[in-house]
């Protein structure tokens, strides 16, 4: 067996060395709209009186409003859409790479 003869050229850190960033704009663009996705899904969750009516505690008082549409299935889905925004956004490739 022969010695294997090290070329620096074929290392494949000739991107690197030239100051690039695994991720692109277009990658932190879409981080961005996840991120705000995920806190928009989670600002709903809590909505207005999440545990008080209005804005007062009182234990004798159910508020109903926990139970609603929004707070069940659309903030949720909403999240979860948020994180699939995110793997998206780390996943994708940069075309210049």
């Amino acid at each position: 067996m022969g010695k294997k003869i090290y070329d620096e050229s074929q290392s494949g850190t000739e991107n690197h060395s030239k100051g690039y960033f695994y991720f692109a704009k277009e990658n932190y663009k879409w981080m961005l709209i996840g991120l705000l996705l995920i806190l928009v899904g989670y600002a709903l969750m809590t909505g207005a009186d999440a545990n008080t009516v209005d804005g007062k505690y009182d234990p004798a008082v159910w508020n109903e409003g926990i139970f609603s549409v929004v707070r069940i299935r659309v903030a949720p889905f909403l999240v979860v859409l948020g994180l699939c925004v995110e793997a998206y956004a780390i996943l994708k490739r940069p075309k210049d790479l």
